[in-house]
């Protein structure tokens, strides 16, 4: 049999880890790699049989992935997230194409629920993220967000069963991550010499709603789905306005005050 490595990087998952690793039994091993969560996120990892490692250093979601890659023994590797359950189809159709080995890698829908909603469109379905792949094939790319799987060669195969997403139960959620990701997006691109005005992070934030609500037919979720458009909306305004802030930070707080 072909075995299987999961990896998820976790921080203050008490909430969601034991759901997470309880639909992991069909894995070979399981490695948790947790950045010294205060919410006993560890030790219910360990509980559930993971093989936990704690990382103090925190250099990005990229390169925290590819320290657990990095810890990895199996052929195979799934990354995952503690919000996200595989279900019993998924699990026995990655354990197929691992056997069948038509491919070194494949991407896996994900369905995510937003307030205890479904969304089906809005651009959130079909969300196809190559999550299952060859250990010797592929990294992730450093990015401090957003960051990508990076293939040695050959192309993606497809799953059909999906992933279910819990990532925004409630509004607050969303704004946390909202704000997590706009910084450190913010910041990987100042550190790039991307510039931004004003004018762009507005016209960003229209056209995320028209595309999500309009084009990808967000309008079909009903209030949920305009919640996630407008939603998007701010997102992609905000994330070019931290943009813009850091760009002109010594014209706005030209004499900052003492820490």
């Amino acid at each position: 049999m072909t075995q299987l490595s999961v990896i998820i990087i976790t921080l203050n998952e008490a909430a969601n880890i034991e759901a997470c690793l309880d639909a992991l039994s069909f894995a070979d091993e399981i490695i948790v790699l947790d950045g010294a969560s205060t919410d006993g996120t560890a030790d219910l990892a360990r509980a559930r049989g993971a093989a936990v490692h704690v990382s103090q250093e925190w250099l990005g979601f990229g390169n925290q992935k590819n320290r657990a890659l990095d810890l990895a023994r199996c052929p195979w590797v799934l990354s995952i997230d503690a919000d996200e359950r595989v279900t019993p189809e998924l699990s026995r159709q990655i354990r197929q194409v691992m056997l069948e080995g038509t491919a070194n890698a494949y991407e896996i829908p994900r369905l995510t629920q937003f307030c205890g909603h479904w969304i089906h469109h809005c651009g959130w379905t079909p969300d196809r993220v190559l999550r299952l792949f060859k250990r010797d094939q592929a990294r992730f790319s450093d990015d401090l967000v957003h960051e990508r799987v990076l293939l040695s060669g050959g192309a993606a195969g497809h799953l059909t069963s999906p992933l279910l997403h819990y990532s925004y139960p409630t509004p607050s959620h969303y704004w946390r991550k909202l704000e997590q990701y706009s910084k450190a997006w913010a910041e990987q691109r100042h550190a790039r010499g991307q510039k931004c005005s004003m004018l762009r992070a507005a016209l960003a934030g229209v056209v995320a709603f028209l595309r999500s609500y309009v084009f990808r037919l967000g309008f079909l979720d009903g209030a949920m789905g305009f919640a996630v458009c407008a939603m998007q909306a701010q997102a992609a305004f905000g994330k070019y306005f931290a943009l813009y802030c850091l760009n002109h930070k010594n014209d706005l707080f030209p004499n900052p005050p003492p820490v």
